[in-house]
């Protein structure tokens, strides 16, 4: 059913741009849907520009040759693509990670953690276990027996956990329920001030870790899949490191809990290193800042938009 919707979608919309013969078919993401629609697209004569490219650096590098057929320039959101999109022979530009302008300094920690009747002096935790119900299903059960193994070297450790929006309280019941004395509250759709109002998160690996690079918060980067997705997806994966702030800064300075090296045990152990280290938290914060800047200024939809604009005027397919 999914499949003959979006069939349905795509053939709506090579019709829209055979009638309408737009200046240009901006892709953004989504490559199962965009590559099917890429070369109805440009037997139009329409140039192609790929926005928030797909990844596949990292585990699809045979499709590299289907955007070096069909993409005028692809626009990059992290500056180590970049260099591997030029390196395949594409028309590249790195215009910098629209979370910049999105994120927020986040509301005052002794404010947000009072209102919340946790204490701002304490050693504080967020939880980011995932945005979506299948991750929540496998994260949310080891993170949540992690938590009396952290709590036990560090007694007056609080959690906060951030709930992303349009989900149900239930899928998080288990982080408190499991825990019915500890001191731990869920916020939902207010991730900058969780961020802001702790010292170390443990998250999903996503989106979520440059949301931790922008507020700069060490970090321990879990997640885990089914098995036979894991199986079969590390038989294409080029690379061996996940995270993001890993990815941008060309080394490993963030711990990745990655499948069956994600349990409890190991996930205290590495956010109580944070915790219990100054000169560790403090090392990982100035990693993160480098991370910071290596995403580049404010402004990256608007060098998107302006990158959209000049492809128009350059390739005269439009």
């Amino acid at each position: 059913r999914h499949s003959t919707a979006q069939a349905f979608i795509s053939k709506r919309l090579i019709d829209a741009a055979r009638e309408l013969r737009p200046n240009a078919f901006v892709a953004i993401d989504f490559p199962d849907f965009n590559f099917k629609l890429m070369a109805a697209i440009r037997r139009l004569g329409i140039p192609i520009v790929y926005y928030i490219s797909p990844q596949l650096w990292a585990w699809r590098p045979g499709r590299m040759d289907t955007m070096k057929a069909y993409v005028d320039r692809v626009l990059v959101i992290f500056p180590f693509e970049e260099v591997l999109y030029q390196q395949a022979g594409l028309a590249v530009q790195f215009v910098g990670h629209p979370l910049v302008d999105m994120s927020q300094p986040g509301q005052a920690r002794s404010t947000f953690l009072t209102e919340r009747g946790l204490d701002p002096a304490a050693p504080t935790v967020a939880l980011l276990p995932g945005s979506r119900r299948n991750e929540l299903e496998r994260i949310v059960p080891v993170v949540s027996a992690a938590l009396p193994i952290i709590r036990a070297r560090v007694p007056n450790a609080q959690f906060v956990v951030a709930c992303a929006p349009n989900l149900p309280d239930a899928l998080f019941s288990r982080l408190v329920n499991d825990q019915p004395d500890a001191r731990l509250v869920l916020v939902r759709d207010r991730t900058d001030d969780v961020l802001a109002a702790s010292d170390v998160v443990i998250t999903a690996s996503g989106t979520a870790t440059i949301q931790c690079v922008l507020h700069e918060r060490p970090m321990v980067v879990v997640y885990r899949v089914s098995p036979l997705t894991y199986r079969l997806g590390k038989a294409f994966l080029k690379g061996d490191t996940f995270a993001m702030p890993n990815l941008v800064a060309g080394r490993r300075g963030v711990p990745e809990l990655i499948q069956d090296d994600f349990t409890p045990e190991t996930t205290a152990a590495e956010a109580l290193a944070l915790l219990t280290d100054p000169a560790r938290h403090a090392a990982m914060r100035d990693a993160l800042a480098d991370v910071r800047q290596q995403l580049g200024p404010p402004g990256a939809s608007g060098r998107a938009a302006e990158a959209v604009l000049e492809v128009i005027t350059t390739t005269g397919l439009g």
